[in-house]
């Protein structure tokens, strides 16, 4: 391994492995910077000058519909955490306002993403948790910890596309280097909902297909249940990863929803540090989850795509009421004591409105909910193809 300071800070957070060493290393030309609004350059010697140093510059108002450069720095670094906070976080303003992320003098964003679902909980909603990468100790504030690394710029910019003015404050910390290993992957996210497009049988795209270097970081992917499937499981669709020219079928499957980010058997609320389901909400249909493939990752040398299927599971008499209430349906396969009965495959059992149809055993079928998801990723260039940011409407679809 590169003895960099780079690379420690990936050792420290990715592995969860802190060796006594590492914690009083002095890397050669490192020097600590913060940027926030007593120091907006992050120049040094030149931080908490207004006011003869006595908190005079802690926040600005960001009024509805202005933006905030919160960063604007030359020369190569890696940011190791962000924190912010704002004085409305409801799921309205949270949606609303989007942050966005340039490295090396792009003129893309390799992040564009709403302001609340990018810390690591989606619907725009905030609660206590913490997870290796996110983290809000009481659901008011909003901090991030992956390292972000840039060879000569990095530009930061948060938009207040609400309707509210808002009192910002915020920082940014990184390290100042001379320069980076050759071998250096720049930070992406990407966020998308299928609020107004979705169709019965159609995967949600997490990621689309990327193309470059990199590797899959993780998500934070949200759902909100259509009530006319009333308390039918929504959690069957399994996350597949297209990596390295993968067509019709993917190298990497997974067998369920709540399976993939570590749990089992329907979801109740938790934080852990690669996974977690912070937001539960039965009454209002919501669910907001993240997986963080750190001990486990996802790389890629060519291109990658990420998808999950929409998909639940009930039983025969419940799937006929949702059918006849007017909510889209196909049954795909039947779990039986004999085994998993692949309807798709075998066209001869029954209809599910044939009474040969067995009314005990479990169905997972193809539905239609509102997905959401923030995709994170490193790739080796500081621009992606992605499509840009959907529009608003778009995004406070089904969370008001």
């Amino acid at each position: 391994m590169i003895r960099t300071l780079y690379g420690t800070l990936l050792l420290l957070l990715f592995c969860g492995i802190v060796q006594a060493q590492e914690l009083y290393d002095l890397p050669a030309g490192a020097e600590s910077r913060w940027i926030s609004l007593e120091n907006i350059t992050g120049a040094k010697g030149k931080g908490g000058m207004e006011n003869k140093g006595a908190k005079g510059h802690a926040s600005e108002w960001l009024k509805a519909g202005e933006s905030k450069v919160m960063m604007d720095y030359e020369g190569a670094g890696v940011i190791n955490r962000i924190w912010l906070t704002i004085i409305d976080r409801s799921p309205a303003a949270l949606r609303s306002m989007y942050i966005e992320m340039y490295w090396d003098g792009a003129t893309k964003p390799a992040v564009s993403v709403p302001l609340g679902d990018f810390f690591g909980i989606g619907l725009g909603r905030r609660t206590a948790f913490q997870s290796a990468l996110f983290s809000d100790p009481e659901g008011k504030s909003f901090n991030c910890n992956i390292p972000m690394p840039f060879k000569k710029h990095a530009k930061i910019v948060l938009v207040n596309a609400s309707k509210v003015n808002q009192l910002l404050f915020y920082d940014i910390n990184l390290t100042r280097l001379k320069k980076h290993p050759k071998e250096i992957a720049y930070f992406h996210a990407w966020w998308s909902t299928n609020a107004n497009s979705s169709k019965l049988g159609e995967d949600f795209e997490i990621l689309p297909r990327i193309k470059g270097k990199g590797r899959f970081l993780g998500t934070n992917l949200s759902i909100i249940a259509d009530k006319i499937y009333g308390d039918t499981w929504f959690g069957e669709g399994e996350v597949k990863a297209y990596l390295d020219g993968d067509k019709e079928y993917p190298t990497l499957a997974g067998t369920g929803t709540e399976d993939y980010i570590g749990s089992a058997w329907n979801l109740g609320a938790f934080s852990h540090l690669y996974q977690g389901a912070p937001i539960v909400d039965k009454a209002k249909k919501q669910f907001a989850f993240y997986r963080y493939h750190i001990p486990d990752p996802i790389y890629f040398n060519t291109d990658c795509k990420i998808t999950i299927q929409q998909m639940g599971g009930a039983g025969r008499d419940l799937i006929r009421g949702i059918a006849k209430a007017g909510g889209k349906v196909k049954p795909i396969s039947v779990m039986t004591a004999k085994g998993l009965i692949k309807l798709l495959e075998e066209p001869a059992f029954p209809d599910i409105n044939d009474d040969k149809f067995p009314a005990d055993e479990w169905v997972n079928f193809y539905r239609v909910d509102n997905y959401s998801a923030t995709a994170y990723f490193y790739l080796d260039k500081p621009e992606n193809e992605l499509p840009p940011l959907q529009p608003l409407t778009e995004r406070l679809t089904g969370i008001l």
